[in-house]
Parts: C-alpha cells; structure tokens; sequence
C-alpha cells in the first residue's frame, strides 16, 4: 500500500536537518505501529520518501512525502495513528492511496511557493525585488561534494513580489533546477537572520 501525505514543519522543528526528519518520520511511524514495508538489498531501509529536502532554518506549511506499507489499511486508520503519535513540531494533514504505476514523487515536482516574513525593516524592498528581477542573470556558486559550481539563479526565481509587507516567491523544483528562497535573500542583500523562511507549497508537474 503506498500513501502519500503531506504534513508541517514548524517551529520547534525550524532546526531539524533533512537526515533528522527522515529518522523523525521513521520513528513516528513505528510509534504508530504501521507495517512499514522495505527496500530489498544489503541495507534495508523503511520506504520513506519526501518530495524534496527543505534546508535547515526553514519552516513548512505544507510538505509532501510518500510511503510504503506492507499491508492494506483503511486510510482513516492510517491517518488516525499517525496524527496521534505526531512530535511537537510537526503536523500530518492529508492522507491519499497511491494506486497504480505513478512515477516517484521526487521526479514530480515543478515548483515551490515560498513566504518571507523580515524581523526588521529593510530599506527599498519593493525596489530591490524589482531590481532583481529585472537581470537577466544573477551568478552564484554552490559547493556540493567538494567542487564549486557557478549557476544563474535568476531563472529559477519564477515570481516574486511583496504582499502586505512580506515576500512571496516562487522558485523551480525540478531536478537539476532548483531555486533556494535563502539564496535569493542574499541576492536581494539582506542577512539571512533578519528573514524567517517558510515554504507554503509545493507544486507539482500538471
């Protein structure tokens, strides 16, 4: 039985690494007593997915996982387990059987909606959102596995605007593709501590 869900990650969460969610869920789940199912091979591993990683500092409205079980449930008995053994921090929110062959959620994701609330003012803000996306190109370096990598964020900023004193963005998700809302804050030169990020939603491909 696969199952797709998605849930929260708030506050007391905020500094909870990628790796650390992934034990987090796992322990929720057995603390539910759900069958977990597993993955075949040397290390078997429970089959936890999510949709794509959210870096450390940032919050969630609405994050989306996947997993896998190795008996049939009723789903409001899924959905009742889990709510009930659910951590400060995080909250389980919807529940749906994945029926069929669908393709893996991670493979499915176009884009993220991101809110950035700013704990002090920053002078010109709308100007700098403007500014910023007007060029054409915004060159970056990302060090992953040791090697630098120079990339143009600009393209992956899908939108931006500021409503009611707050930014609202939209970055690509897709593989190789990625927008990361704490880039674009530096890029709009403001410190990463001023701003508290939260990703609201994540899209996926229609």
């Amino acid at each position: 039985m696969r199952v797709r869900f998605t849930f929260t990650k708030t506050e007391a969460m905020r500094y909870t690494g990628h790796l650390d969610l992934f034990r987090t869920l796992e322990r929720t789940m057995r603390r539910a007593k759900l069958p977990l199912a597993y993955s075949e091979g040397f290390r078997p591993h429970p089959k936890i997915n999510v949709a794509a990683a959210l870096p450390l500092g940032i919050t969630s409205e609405e994050e989306l996982g996947e997993f896998w079980l190795k008996e049939v449930l009723p789903l409001k008995d899924v959905e009742a387990q889990l709510k009930g053994a659910a951590p400060p921090g995080m909250q389980f929110q919807t529940f749906e059987e994945i029926v069929g062959r669908v393709p893996k959620l991670q493979t499915q994701t176009h884009n993220a909606e991101y809110q950035v609330e700013l704990l002090e003012e920053v002078n010109d803000l709308e100007g700098r959102v403007i500014d910023l996306m007007a060029q054409e190109e915004i060159i970056l370096e990302r060090k992953k596995k040791g090697k630098v990598k120079r990339y143009n964020l600009r393209p992956l900023i899908l939108n931006m605007e500021i409503v009611e004193g707050k930014i609202r963005m939209q970055l690509s998700l897709r593989e190789g593709a990625t927008g990361r809302a704490d880039e674009v804050i530096k890029a709009l030169k403001i410190e990463t501590q001023q701003a508290r990020i939260t990703r609201t939603r994540i899209n996926l491909i229609s």
